[in-house]
């Protein structure tokens, strides 16, 4: 098969698209023709291999898998010893380990049927995201209807379903991102947008029952401003902690605060799971929510979409078509 491959940490120029290994599906697995890959923040830390922290898991010298990507949507063409949920022939999305490839294996329980509403590239683009902003509203969050909600970084990848899906569960959702994508946030159920390069996110008195911070830059003491005396805010994103932990060390500093205010300071730490995903395609086929898919390149083309997602100015979401 032809994949994007990478055998050292760094920039794009360390990836190559070349021929790989077709991969074989174990117990529990199934093997998918890829039809579309997601391309998120997080492609870009498995990349560069930053923050360090987060080697732990990925490979300390060099990355442990060689194929980049995360977010699938594909055909299930074989399937491994007890698998139950999925046969060949259905179409779904989810999470794989090496998804920027025409082949690509994936345990069931990180899969779910793709929404049929919509195509390949747009159901590639749900999974991370979109499983992400759930995870931190519903679960985390604890949203519940009737509820202001706070959205910092809403133009983003996980931002522009957080904006969604919180309105969908019947709350007003304020949004902060920049002048030219104020249109963007409002047409997903923003009803109001404070434009950060000239207002205080705290510019709306403390109103705010929920904030959830997917921007990192800035700080806690502002962000608690923003919220009523009993909120609640999650941390969820940001690489303000520079090489070495990235986001971590302002998840860490919420939870150290929280004992010691009225309001409730946490962090994220966001899994990859089918029921959540078939959530999320419930969501898309009856209309609540969509996938915020910027544009699309083909999978030869990886690095060109991944050096477009780090200069930031992406409105919601890229994808790879295969």
């Amino acid at each position: 098969m032809r994949a994007i491959t990478q055998t050292r940490y760094g920039g794009t120029d360390r990836l190559r698209y070349e021929e790989h290994t077709d991969p074989t599906p174990g117990p529990g697995e199934v093997l998918i023709q890829v039809r579309a890959a997601g391309v998120d923040r997080g492609t870009w830390h498995l990349m560069t291999g930053r923050p360090y922290a987060a080697r732990v898991v990925g490979g300390l010298i060099r990355p442990k898998s060689p194929v980049l990507g995360r977010d699938v949507a594909g055909v299930v063409i074989a399937v491994g010893d007890a698998v139950t949920r999925f046969a060949v022939g259905d179409e779904v999305m989810g999470t794989a380990s090496g998804s920027f490839a025409e082949l690509a294996v994936a345990p069931e329980t990180r899969l779910a049927l793709k929404p049929s509403s919509v195509s390949f590239p747009e159901a590639a683009v749900i999974p991370v995201s979109g499983g992400t902003a759930l995870q931190a509203l519903r679960d985390t969050g604890g949203l519940r209807s009737g509820q202001l909600v706070l959205v910092i970084g809403a133009s983003g990848g996980v931002g522009s379903y957080a904006v969604q899906i919180a309105a969908a569960m019947g709350a007003e959702v304020t949004a902060v991102a920049s002048r030219h994508k104020a249109d963007l946030v409002r047409s997903l159920g923003a009803v109001d947008v404070i434009d950060y390069a000239s207002d205080e996110v705290d510019s709306r008195g403390p109103r705010f029952d929920l904030v959830l911070d997917l921007a990192g830059n800035r700080p806690i003491s502002v962000l608690r401003r923003a919220m009523t005396r009993t909120g609640t805010l999650v941390v969820a994103g940001g690489d303000t902690g520079g090489r070495w932990t990235g986001g971590a060390h302002r998840q860490l500093l919420a939870l150290a605060r929280s004992p010691f205010v009225t309001q409730r300071l946490t962090g994220l730490m966001s899994t990859e799971r089918g029921e959540d995903y078939a959530t999320l395609a419930e969501l898309v086929d009856s209309g609540r929510i969509r996938p915020a898919l910027e544009r699309t390149y083909p999978l030869h083309e990886a690095p060109k979409a991944i050096d477009h997602l780090a200069a930031g100015h992406v409105r919601g979401k890229v994808a790879l078509t295969v």
